[in-house]
Parts: C-alpha cells; sequence; structure tokens
C-alpha cells in the first residue's frame, strides 16, 4: 500500500508556472506507475500525464502536451509535474495516483488507479 501527498499548488498569473510534487510513502514507489489527474469545478476528473515505472515513458493528455511535463524520481519517492504556459483552463484540482505496474507500462485512465492523494489546488488568473 501506498500514502500519496501532493504540494506545489497555489495561485498564478495566466502564462506563469507551477511544479507540483506527489511525495509517496513505503519502500516499492519504483514499482508503481504514477499518474496526475485535475478535477475542475462542476467537471469530471480528468487524466493529465502518466509515467512509467522507471520514468523512461510518459503520455499527456492533448490539452497538456507541449506545456507540462512529469517526471519522477524514484531515490526520493516523488514524482513531479512541471507547469509552463499556464491558462485559465487548468485552473483544478490535481491529484496524483499510483499502482503496482510492470517495467515499461504507464497508465491513463482514472480505474487503472488504485491509490489517490487529496490533491494540491491550482488557480491561474487571467
Amino acid at each position: 500500500q501506498v500514502q500519496l501527498v501532493e504540494s506545489g499548488g497555489g495561485l498564478v498569473q495566466a502564462g506563469g508556472s507551477l511544479r507540483l510534487s506527489c511525495a509517496a510513502s513505503g519502500r516499492t514507489f519504483s514499482t508503481y506507475a504514477m499518474g496526475w489527474f485535475r478535477q475542475a469545478p462542476g467537471k469530471d476528473r480528468e487524466f493529465v500525464a502518466g509515467i512509467s515505472l522507471g520514468g523512461g515513458r510518459t503520455a499527456y493528455a492533448d490539452s497538456v502536451k507541449g506545456r507540462f511535463t512529469m517526471s519522477r524520481d524514484n531515490a526520493k519517492n516523488t514524482v513531479y509535474l512541471q507547469m509552463n504556459s499556464l491558462n485559465s483552463e487548468d485552473t483544478a484540482v490535481y491529484s496524483c495516483a499510483a499502482r503496482p505496474a510492470t517495467r515499461g507500462t504507464y497508465y491513463t485512465r482514472l480505474y487503472d488507479y488504485n491509490y489517490w492523494g487529496v490533491g494540491t489546488q491550482v488557480t491561474v488568473s487571467s
């Protein structure tokens, strides 16, 4: 089992950047594929980015491709989401998620993940 805690959210102006972090408990972090999801007010939770066990494979939603970068540091049990060129449509609660996986695999669907953090608020002002 793994527990996830997100940090790094906040208020930023349009065009600005933020880096989110997700710290995981446990000694088996490197065996989990990780993902970032977000939920805007009145909308369903949606996939943002996913990463494989070693970080060699990533996937992004079309809406963030080229602006967001997901990475992981297995020595620190942490995944990151670097968000650049933010706009008002990026305003949401961002949550990280984890699931056991095999090497080279990432996941993009909500129900693929077993463990979730509570999320961190990102607000982009125009």
